[in-house]
């Protein structure tokens, strides 16, 4: 009695000060089993790691993919839905399907293709016009063909969006082809003007004049600030039209998202995108110098326009950690953000003490919990542990 009783007096202390007691994270995992062919791990071995970590940590969903060996989700899954465990296919949509299908590619404003970012065997980064219906159907497609009947609760939509700073400035000035052309112009954006505009101001184009959370950074030119508008509206609606495609199966709906302050240049918009998932993963890497980690983006994005003005020198610390955190308060899906557990030295250099660090400051937004990226085949067990 008396120990509920403490209980009880520090709850009420709690509201006195106006704080709330943070509630107790749940977590999603995922497991990365490197490109289509050729798994990287068993089943046996993931069932092993699995039921390592749920040992120490409540794991709500697993996100899984995407190899196409069939048995490998079979005896996960079964695994899993043994244990109350949703089951998710880690589903790649404008990129890495090149293997699979033929695809249109995405284009600058000047018809070229961009650059991509070949991080490892299976991911090289090489993105898709958004616009294209046969792309979009592939996608579907290759869903309904190979993954059907494997047992998956959900999707986990991975690569929705454009090519970044990776390849410059004209990575995040596109698609330019004639099917986003008419789709911008019907937004009332000219790409022949926004082309003008860039040959006539250089970097200037992409200066600012300040950055807020809630709003993000404030464009100098209008033409500027019109045209990323319309791309997230162009990216972010062939997101959705896939999304609820897959969702008419009876699929739960996760994404994959660039940090709020990034977003917007490779076509996320937030609004859109939540309206059609069940739950949204910002990728908050402050430890991840490859794609989608925020501060390597955001040198990229500084060196690709370096004479561009406005942006503030921002450091990957606890402050900017919740500046977006605050971003993703407002939208209506549930929100798990992503925090990179794996370990790589030259990659994702973390530590136990940076992942709870992390987690801590994700459960103070008042968060479901944090989706625990992006291998936890390769996360060390003391970055696991520190979680209990």
């Amino acid at each position: 009695m008396r120990k509920i009783a403490a209980v009880i007096i520090g709850l009420l202390a709690l509201a006195a000060c106006g704080t709330k007691p943070v509630k107790e994270p749940s977590y999603i995992v995922q497991v990365s089993l490197g490109g289509w062919n050729s798994p990287d791990y068993s089943a046996q071995e993931i069932i092993g790691r699995l039921d390592t970590v749920i040992r120490i940590i409540p794991v709500k969903k697993v996100i899984i993919g995407w190899s196409l060996d069939k048995d490998i989700y079979s005896q996960v899954g079964e695994y899993l839905h043994g244990r109350n465990i949703r089951m998710l296919l880690w589903l790649p949509v404008f990129a890495e399907t090149e293997e699979m299908c033929e695809n249109s590619p995405a284009v600058d404003l000047w018809g070229n293709i961009p650059g991509n970012y070949d991080l490892t065997a299976g991911e090289g980064f090489r993105f898709n016009c958004p616009s294209n219906p046969d792309n979009a159907a592939n996608v579907v497609a290759i869903y309904d063909k190979y993954f059907s009947d494997c047992g998956f609760d959900g999707v986990f939509l991975d690569r929705i969006r454009t090519q970044s700073f990776v390849s410059g400035v004209g990575g995040v000035l596109g698609c330019g082809c004639p099917l986003c052309s008419s789709k911008f112009a019907a937004m009332g954006v000219d790409l022949e003007a926004v082309k003008a505009q860039w040959d006539a101001c250089g970097d200037d184009f992409l200066s600012v004049t300040g950055y807020a959370p809630s709003s993000g950074f404030v464009f100098s030119n209008p033409v500027a600030a019109e045209f990323f508008k319309a791309k997230g509206q162009v990216v972010s609606g062939a997101v959705a039209a896939i999304a609820d495609s897959l969702r008419s199966r009876g699929l739960e709906i996760g994404m994959d998202l660039y940090a709020p302050f990034m977003a917007p240049f490779v076509g996320q918009d937030y609004e859109v995108l939540a309206a059609h998932a069940d739950f949204i993963k910002p990728m908050l890497y402050r430890q991840t110098f490859a794609p989608a980690g925020m501060g390597f983006e955001y040198d990229l994005l500084l060196k690709a326009a370096p004479s561009a003005t406005g942006y503030p020198a921002f450091e990957m610390d606890l402050d900017f950690l919740n500046s977006q955190l605050q971003a993703m308060e407002p939208y209506p899906c549930a929100k798990f953000p992503g925090i990179e557990i794996n370990y790589r030295e030259a990659v994702a250099p973390t530590s136990p003490e940076y992942v709870r660090e992390s987690l801590d400051a994700v459960m103070s937004h008042g968060f479901d919990g944090a989706v625990l990226s992006w291998n936890i085949m390769e996360a060390p067990t003391a970055h696991i542990d520190c979680l209990r």
